[in-house]
């Protein structure tokens, strides 16, 4: 008869999470359960994980998803699986009877019925926005568009800003090719409201972000930015940030008048009324005329609006 072998049953187990095509590692955050992706190793040297959606802050090993757990979990189950086998395979015997003797043979098999334990294979999600981290390198994807950098915990904001805007310049550099002037103006006109949007996107993203550390957190959440002088005032009240000293009179003027046009071309089919006249200070006899933007003045925002958006960003993340 064979000698017993205690099956050899390791009390721990580490088992690698393999990254998909793109480079990903799947993460989940312990506390709003929402799922996102980092590259390894290209960010900080940083022992915790921080939710790009709740800025839930905790150890790496808090954020393995569901799926890498149950994988984890089939892999150890399939080495226990193997041990027991192996060891009870130790117990097995064949005694056959005398030859030519009188007698009863016996012998015990150990077989496995049902086959291995099955491993549960994965493949990570596909989600919505890549992003690059401007502050420590580290690329991560997520669902929706805003969020915070699982590494130092920036908030990406302005980073889609900028991305927003360069593909708004590329939609004018398109336009800058059209023969048809009518769609010429079109083009220009669908930039200035995407720049708008893009802006409101921005500034609606911070101000939620943040708003914890607003006068009324409540009321801060609801700041629009389509309107860059309401913006400006809200922000001076709910954040103490004159976002009117980050730029020169005429360059925020230039800003605003152009949102304006933008409100025009919305709401008016871009038909010039005293309303536009009080808020731009522009000239009553061009009242009903069709307001006219052109590809230069728009570019002209371009670093306006950013130089706004990072004295934005940078006050809040510095206040307590």
């Amino acid at each position: 008869m064979s000698r017993y072998r205690p099956p050899d049953i390791p009390s721990q187990m580490f088992v690698s999470v393999q990254a998909d095509r793109q480079g990903y590692v799947g993460r989940e955050c312990p506390k709003c359960e929402r799922y996102f992706k980092v590259t390894p190793g290209t960010g900080l040297p940083v022992q915790t994980c921080i939710c790009p959606y709740c800025g839930k802050k905790d150890g790496n090993d808090h954020f393995f998803t569901q799926d890498q757990i149950e994988y984890a979990h089939s892999l150890a189950i399939r080495k226990v699986e193997e041990e027991l086998l192996r060891s009870f395979k130790s117990l097995e015997f064949d005694i056959k009877p005398p030859s030519g003797g009188f007698g009863i043979g016996a012998s015990l098999k150990v077989t496995s019925t049902g086959g291995p334990h099955p491993i549960h294979y994965y493949t990570e999600k596909r989600l919505e926005t890549e992003v690059l981290c401007d502050r420590c390198g580290l690329k991560y994807a997520i669902y929706g568009v805003f969020g915070y950098c699982p590494d130092c915990g920036s908030h990406n904001n302005l980073v889609i800003l900028t991305a927003n805007l360069e593909l708004i310049e590329k939609m004018l550099v398109l336009s800058e090719e059209q023969t048809d002037s009518a769609l010429r103006t079109k083009l220009v006109e669908n930039a200035l409201a995407d720049c708008v949007s893009a802006f409101d996107g921005w500034g609606r993203a911070t101000v939620l972000a943040f708003a914890a550390k607003a006068a009324d957190a409540e009321k801060a959440k609801t700041v629009s930015f389509q309107n860059i002088g309401k913006a400006a005032e809200h922000v001076l009240k709910h954040f103490g940030l004159d976002l009117r000293a980050d730029a020169t009179a005429s360059d925020f003027e230039h800003v605003s008048r152009l949102f304006q046009k933008r409100h025009l071309i919305a709401h008016k089919m871009g038909v010039i009324d005293e309303e536009y006249v009080r808020a731009t200070g522009g000239f009553s006899a061009s009242v009903g005329h069709k307001v006219h933007v052109d590809a230069a003045e728009l570019r002209e925002v371009f670093p306006l609006l950013l130089v706004l958006a990072a004295a934005l960003l940078k006050h809040v993340e510095g206040m307590k």
